[in-house]
C-alpha cells in the first residue's frame, strides 16, 4: 500500500488526530487499486477518484491488504454542493492556485486537507497564516551558526513546506492567508506565475523550480476580508470558491452526526448521540442563524458566526460532559448547558439574543414537547448561573 510521503514523528496510535491521509489510508489504497483513469502528472490518484475520495460512493470497493480482498466503504468526508469540489478539483489540475472563501466553521481546511491527502499523498506540507507570518515561512531560511561558520551553501539552507513541495510535485497548503500582511502574501505572486522561488545567496543554484503536481490551496474567512485584501496581481492568480454555510438541516445534522461520532471515537467517549437530540440542536443553531423560526416567528441574530463546526463542537461537549457529571446518555439539558460558551462570545449582548430566542421560542415548544421542555428548563439554569 502507498506510504504517505511525509508522515509524523510519533506512532499512529499515539496521535491525538491522525492526518488525512493516514486515517483514510485504506479508502485511499482501495481507490488507488480501483483506478481506471490516467491521474494528472504526479497525482496519486485521477481527478475522478478525488471526487469519489471526498464526496463517498454508493458501494465499497474491493481491494487486497496483506493478500487478502477485503471491501473499503469510501465515506463522505465534505457535506455540501458537489459541484463545488469539482471545480476545486479542476483548479487543481491546472496551474492556477486555488482560494477557499467562507465563513469561519464551513469546512475549508477541512476540504483542503483531503485535497492534498488524495492529490499528492499528504496534507502537512502547510503553514498557517498569522500577523507574525514572514517571507521565510513561505520560501527558506538558513541555519544561522552553520552560514557563520561554512556561509550560504544549499545544505546549509531551511527549506519552507512550500519549497518542499515544489521540490517534490505536491500540494502546498496555505491557512487563512489574509491573515498575513500584504508585503508577506506578494511572496507567493512568482511562486504562482513562474512556479520558481529566487535564492540570491547562491549564485551557482540560485532558483528552485517546481516540479509538476505542485500548486496552492490557500484558505481565508470571509469574516477577515478587507483586513490584509489579496493584491490585484495576487488575485489574478487564484480561482476564488466560496463555501457556503450548510443550506439544509438535513445535511446539517448529518455532518454533526458523523463529525461527532468520528471526535467521540477519537476521545473513547462510549455512546452516540441520538437523532432528537442532534435535530434539536441543528434546530437550535439553524434558526438563530437566519433570524426565523421553522414557525415564522423572527427572532435576533448573534453576532457570533453559528456554524456546523460551532454545533460540533457543542454535541462534544455535551457528550464529555454527559460522560463525566452525567449519565453517559445526551439529553437536551445537556445541549442547554453547553450551548452557552458556542453563542456568547466576544459580545455579551448575544446573552440577550439567547435569552430572547429561550423565551420566545423554546418556552413555547416545552408547553408540548417533552425534549424541548427539558432543554428549556436546564437552559433557564445555565442562563440564571
Amino acid at each position: 500500500m502507498a506510504k504517505p510521503t511525509t508522515r509524523p514523528d510519533v506512532p499512529e496510535q499515539e496521535l491525538l488526530r491522525e492526518p488525512a491521509e493516514v486515517k483514510y489510508r485504506r479508502e485511499l489504497e482501495a481507490l488507488r487499486q480501483n483506478e481506471k483513469d490516467q491521474p494528472p502528472a504526479a497525482w496519486l490518484l485521477s481527478p475522478r477518484a478525488v471526487l469519489t475520495y471526498i464526496v463517498g460512493a454508493k458501494k465499497p470497493l474491493k481491494a487486497t491488504f496483506d493478500g487478502k480482498a477485503v471491501e473499503i466503504p469510501i465515506t463522505r468526508k465534505f457535506f455540501g454542493d458537489d459541484s463545488i469540489v469539482e471545480r476545486a478539483i479542476v483548479t487543481l489540475a491546472s496551474e492556477r492556485a486555488l482560494l477557499l472563501v467562507g465563513d469561519p466553521g464551513t469546512g475549508k481546511s477541512w476540504l483542503s486537507e483531503h485535497l492534498a491527502a488524495a492529490i499528492s499523498g499528504t496534507s502537512l506540507l502547510t503553514i498557517q497564516g498569522t500577523a507574525g507570518t514572514t517571507e521565510e515561512q513561505i520560501k527558506y531560511s538558513w541555519n544561522v551558526a552553520r552560514i557563520i561558520a561554512e556561509g550560504p551553501k544549499p545544505e546549509n539552507m531551511i527549506q519552507s513546506p512550500c519549497m518542499i513541495a515544489m521540490r517534490a510535485g505536491k500540494i502546498f497548503r496555505f491557512e487563512e492567508i489574509t491573515r498575513c500582511v500584504g508585503d508577506v502574501q506578494d511572496a507567493l505572486v512568482s511562486i504562482c506565475s513562474d512556479k520558481t522561488i529566487a535564492v540570491p545567496e547562491l549564485p551557482d543554484a540560485n532558483m528552485v523550480f517546481a516540479r509538476p503536481g505542485f500548486n496552492i490551496i490557500a484558505t481565508a474567512n470571509a469574516r477577515d476580508q478587507g483586513v490584509n485584501e489579496l493584491s490585484a496581481a495576487l488575485k489574478r492568480r487564484f480561482n476564488y470558491i466560496h463555501i457556503p454555510v450548510v443550506g439544509d438541516q438535513k445535511t446539517e445534522v448529518e455532518i454533526v452526526r458523523t463529525r461527532s461520532a468520528e471526535l467521540l471515537e477519537r476521545y473513547k467517549i462510549p455512546g452516540r448521540i441520538e437523532e432528537p437530540v442532534l435535530k434539536l440542536l441543528a434546530t437550535v443553531f439553524r434558526e438563530m442563524r437566519e433570524g426565523t423560526t421553522s414557525d415564522g416567528i423572527s427572532v435576533a441574530k448573534p453576532t457570533t458566526t453559528l456554524s456546523t463546526a460551532e454545533a460540533i463542537g457543542v454535541a462534544l461537549d455535551a457528550a464529555i460532559h454527559s460522560r463525566y457529571f452525567g449519565t453517559g446518555d445526551v439529553g437536551p439539558a445537556d445541549i442547554a448547558r453547553n450551548l452557552i460558551g458556542s453563542i456568547v462570545k466576544e459580545d455579551l449582548g448575544d446573552l440577550k439574543v439567547l435569552k430572547e430566542y429561550m423565551n420566545l421560542v423554546a418556552k413555547k415548544r416545552a408547553a408540548s414537547d417533552a425534549s424541548w421542555k427539558t432543554f428549556y428548563d436546564a437552559a433557564v439554569v445555565a442562563l440564571d448561573a
